[in-house]
């Protein structure tokens, strides 16, 4: 009884460890009947028919990241560059990548190599170094269509590295050095032109600020000489009015600006001698005529003051006479 008893719990052991399996999360296991894929096993705990039913394949359902080695590539123009990339992909359908393809990771990683090899040898090498989103766009839609049928998704491609030989990239740094100074020296050149325009804008701006400013000083003078004008003619008129009219004002006037201009002539600086003119005392009569003239009437004559007649201005001796005055010594 002992025996058997032991017999029997060492087969329910067994049974339990056969029939009874719990599926990790992340994963789906198939299920084998006699070497034939009957269903899947999903994530939990899950019961199989023991001696009869087994798992076939453990397949991981997360999205797994392949890394694609290293390769040379020959480009389109002929220049052997270093590729290498990523792909990342995820199982949709278990059972067809566990039955559709063997050595599903191997089989991507060659579909991969192969088909970066044939979109970057259709480019040349400029295209390729800044193409990479371009690249990136035909690897996916290649792949993705090539691992449909093993119910794989590839998500994305991505070229990490493209590297040309050590020589051609020495002559395509001189080659960027090159462009950069000449860019440089474009902008010099636009900057010192800019500035030239900038210059000569201010100095036409300048130049038309002066003139103008020139004519507006010009006017307002030839302004403040027409009124000038205009209050020399009204004081006359007025002069001539209290003259009661003849050359009484025009002699006053005269005799006014020839005073004027021999007090000029005492004021100079460093003069200690002033020779006045014989005709001088010929002014002095207008002068006298023209006040005697602009006399007004005062309210206590009653009657305006008869005009003076001018005074005859004296003869002034020659200079033989012997009334002339001494000539300076």
């Amino acid at each position: 009884m002992e025996i058997l008893l032991t017999i029997l719990v060492v087969l329910a052991a067994l049974v339990a460890y056969k029939g009874i399996k719990t599926v990790p999360q992340g994963e789906s296991w198939t299920v084998e009947r006699f070497g034939a894929y009957t269903r899947l096993l999903e994530p939990g705990l899950s019961f199989i028919v023991p001696f009869v039913e087994g798992i076939g394949r453990k397949v991981n359902i997360q999205e797994v990241v392949l890394d694609i080695p290293e390769q040379s590539v020959i480009t389109g123009d002929n220049v052997s560059v270093l590729v290498d990339g990523i792909v990342y992909y995820r199982v949709l359908e278990p059972a067809k990548a566990a039955y559709a393809v063997q050595s599903m990771q191997s089989a991507l990683t060659s579909l991969a190599m192969t088909n970066i090899r044939a979109v970057i040898g259709e480019m040349e090498l400029d295209a390729t170094l800044s193409g990479r989103e371009r690249i990136n766009s035909q690897l996916l839609k290649t792949l993705d269509g090539a691992t449909e049928p093993w119910g794989v998704k590839v998500s994305r491609v991505e070229i990490k590295k493209v590297e040309p030989p050590e020589s051609l990239s020495r002559a395509m740094a001189m080659q960027m050095t090159a462009e950069r100074e000449r860019r440089a020296a474009v902008v010099r050149a636009e900057g010192e032109r800019q500035a030239a325009v900038t210059r000569a804008e201010g100095e036409k701006m300048a130049t038309v600020l002066e003139a103008e400013g020139e004519r507006e000083a010009a006017f307002r003078a030839a302004e403040a000489r027409e009124r000038l004008a205009e209050a020399e003619a009204k004081a006359t008129r007025m002069v001539a009015e209290a003259a009661q009219g003849g050359n009484a004002a025009l002699s006053y006037f005269i005799a006014q600006k020839y005073v004027e201009a021999v007090q000029a002539l005492a004021a100079a600086p460093g003069k200690t001698t002033l020779v006045v003119p014989l005709e001088t005392a010929g002014f002095a009569g207008g002068i006298a005529q023209a006040l005697e003239a602009m006399r007004l009437p005062t309210p206590s004559d009653g009657a305006p003051a008869s005009p003076v007649p001018p005074a005859t201005p004296r003869s002034v001796p020659s200079a033989g006479s012997p009334f002339a005055p001494p000539g300076p010594r």
